[in-house]
């Protein structure tokens, strides 16, 4: 595959293989968040804006424990920071297990914040490592392609979720127990790996404890890329978190199990599809570019929903998943790549940071739609404006400033 495949003719294909089936498993992480998020209004009798804390507790996770996991893979390399957090993960979903038996909810928000932790280590190790496996103008094709697992991931949790959690016969630690299970297994499989250490430019990389400089809020599309990732996790998150809410309100006839499944096929499988098709549309079409178009569509997408429309907001609820799809690898793609060496793991710790924009807009959303969830989604809409601008804006943040210091060119 050419896309994994440096300029100087060396292949990364085995580690970009091995590196990918991570991304599934914290596609299923997050996504069964979404079915628990409902499980806890009903089992445990708590409000929109408190069970929003599902997710502030793992998103927050990742804004405490990015820059230590950033240390982690400057200190002892890409490795350690995947298998870091592949222990975390797995602790975190086996003390489901007791947690099934206590039913306590601030106990299963301990069990998700490490869980985030653990995320947070896969997230900052992973991303960065499969930009930087080939040639970087393919940089965002392939962070798209391993992404499209994260979307098998996605699609998967509502599934295993809404059987599991929301049918019958409730079972919420069995589906935390085998996935804790899995990912122990892969943490020790890991750590007997040797991935190879690369830098940004494809060359030998030896993991280093310098911190690097400060350079790369200097690099004006890095410095708004921040924010931009920040507001599109906080919009993934928030339309995820009350994706169900929002369908039974909107036809009371729809069972939360049969919600969850529309989650699962409608919305999650138009995301997998989404970036199965930009990573091959991106071969043709800028990165930068795209983004915008799926920007403002995703922007129309969440105008139709706060109508409530009936059928055509549903519809366009989902389709919102499509517009969406590409737009994490991708603003992370475009924010990092006039960053090198270094600051590379630098730069990956304050991008993942920045996904504690999660943490934020559940809570949010549930305040704003505690009596219509329709109004909720007002926040998402702001969210892929501001997305829409960067996008739009990124070929003139790539040129030189006005100090004349050199900034990243475009993609």
């Amino acid at each position: 595959m050419s896309i994994v495949r440096s300029k100087d003719g060396r292949s990364f294909l085995l580690p970009f293989i091995l590196v990918t089936s991570l991304f599934f498993l914290w596609g299923f992480a997050h996504s069964i968040l979404d079915v628990l998020n409902k499980h806890f209004q009903d089992v445990l009798v708590i409000s929109k804006a408190r069970s929003g804390l599902v997710q502030a507790m793992v998103y927050g996770g990742y804004f405490l424990m990015a820059i230590p996991a950033g240390w982690i893979i400057r200190r002892y390399g890409y490795r350690a920071g995947i298998v870091t957090g592949l222990l975390l993960y797995g602790a975190g979903a086996l003390l489901f297990i007791p947690g099934g038996k206590i039913m306590s909810f601030p106990f299963f928000l301990l069990c998700l914040f490490i869980i985030g932790c653990g995320l947070t280590c896969l997230e900052t190790s992973a991303n960065p490592y499969v930009t930087v496996l080939g040639d970087n103008d393919s940089a965002a094709r392939r962070l798209n392609l391993a992404q499209s697992f994260n979307g098998l991931g996605w699609v998967v949790g509502p599934l295993v979720g809404g059987m599991l959690i929301l049918g019958d016969e409730s079972n919420i630690s069995l589906p935390y127990a085998v996935i804790g299970t899995v990912v122990i297994i892969l943490g020790i499989v890991f750590s007997r790996l040797k991935l190879p250490s690369v830098g940004s430019d494809g060359r030998q990389d030896v993991p280093s404890g310098g911190s690097g400089s400060d350079s790369v809020w200097k690099i004006r599309t890095f410095k708004y890329g921040v924010p931009a990732l920040l507001l599109y996790v906080a919009a993934q998150t928030g339309i995820n978190s009350f994706f169900i809410n929002y369908v039974i309100e909107s036809d009371p006839e729809i069972s939360a199990r049969a919600a969850a499944l529309m989650l699962s096929f409608g919305g999650m499988g138009l995301f997998m599809i989404g970036r199965l098709i930009g990573s091959a549309v991106m071969k043709y079409i800028k990165p930068s570019r795209l983004m915008g178009i799926c920007s403002v569509a995703a922007t129309i997408c969440m105008a139709l929903v706060i109508c409530n429309m009936g059928m055509l907001s549903l519809t366009a609820l989902c389709l919102t998943y499509l517009f969406e799809s590409i737009m994490f690898p991708t603003l992370f793609s475009m924010a990092i790549a006039g960053v090198s060496g270094d600051n590379t793991k630098k730069a990956s710790s304050f991008l993942v940071m920045s996904i504690v924009g999660g943490a934020i807009a559940p809570v949010l959303m549930g305040l704003i739609g505690r009596d219509s969830m329709a109004a909720g989604f007002v926040l998402p809409l702001v969210c892929f404006v501001f997305i829409a601008v960067y996008a739009g804006r990124y070929d003139g943040l790539s040129r030189p400033s006005h100090s004349g210091k050199p900034q990243v060119s475009a993609q």
